[in-house]
């Protein structure tokens, strides 16, 4: 069903883009001027245009439309499958491919994949995101859950809810950390200078990442990470903030850094109890070969 919001201006000569911007953070101010333009945002009950000035007492009424579903298809594409059985898979992403379809990147995910190779996945998150319990962005590499069937999804996405799954990183941040531990506890929310990026932000959702040093180079520092929490780019704007950006983040890194195709970030560690067994399971998988290739040219150096 359709959102629909209603809200009631306190303050004079704001843009009605901007305005809605503010009240609805998650959406993009691009978006927003999209709806506008097709009518499905209204002030006073009437149509009106992004850089109208919002009066005192407008009644601006916001009606989400419907999201259009992207026909996910299966493809034959390689993909490492660690663990299987009639509940859960286990895979290892590589890096450059992304988690599920959306405007831009309709084939090639892995979702994709998954429809080829695995027989069932949960219906939870709709025909867009099947099986899809938690992901990790497009030039992440590393290990995911996916679940293949409702009941499992439940249990695993309570359990990243509730803290309980065990999530880390090996991450490749730019400067030396000096302290062999820490916790950064800082809340993560839309830029409000740039709608595509996430920062630290006094409104934002609360955000916990643990960290510590596993060695030093001269001007780099490999860093393992664990998720507490599980914002959108946690990790990559948390080392930002404490202004350790990682290596290779075309985002929140600097122009200048290693060579490679994306941030130096890979999901090594995944653990979880099994939604049916019980069983604890763990998984852990390799770095990247460029990965591995510049720690070492990074030691020699």
């Amino acid at each position: 069903m359709a959102e629909h919001y209603s809200f009631t201006n306190t303050q004079s000569n704001a843009r009605l883009d901007k305005f809605l911007t503010e009240k609805l953070p998650e959406i993009s101010r691009s978006q927003i001027q999209g709806w506008i333009k097709d009518g499905s945002i209204s002030v006073n009950g009437e149509q009106s245009k992004a850089n109208y000035k919002v009066q005192l007492e407008d009644t601006i009424e916001v009606t989400i439309p419907e999201p259009v579903e992207i026909n996910a298809q299966p493809e034959n594409i390689e993909l490492d499958i660690i663990y299987e059985d009639q509940d859960v898979v286990v895979v290892n992403k590589p890096q450059g491919m992304v988690v599920h379809p959306s405007l831009g990147h309709g084939s090639g995910t892995l979702v994709n994949a998954l429809l080829y190779h695995v027989k069932d996945l949960s219906g939870i998150n709709g025909k867009i995101r099947p099986g899809i319990v938690h992901r990790i962005d497009k030039d992440t590499s590393g290990l995911l859950m996916i679940a293949k069937n409702d009941q499992a999804h439940e249990k695993l996405s309570a359990q990243l809810k509730d803290k309980k799954a065990q999530r880390e990183y090996v991450a490749l941040v730019h400067g030396v950390i000096h302290h062999e531990k820490g916790t950064i506890d800082a809340p993560i929310g839309r830029d409000t200078s740039n709608r595509k990026k996430y920062a630290v932000v006094d409104n934002g959702k609360d955000s916990v990442t643990h960290f510590e040093v596993i060695e030093r180079f001269d001007k780099f520092t490999l860093v393992r990470l664990i998720l507490e929490t599980g914002r959108t780019h946690q990790i990559r704007v948390h080392m930002h903030y404490i202004e350790h950006p990682m290596a290779g983040d075309p985002i929140y890194g600097p122009r200048k850094t290693i060579k490679g195709n994306g941030q130096f970030l890979h999901a090594e560690t995944l653990g979880f109890t099994h939604p049916t067994t019980g069983k604890e399971m763990h998984f852990s998988s390799p770095i990247p070969d460029i990965f591995e290739e510049n720690l070492d040219i990074l030691r020699k150096q």
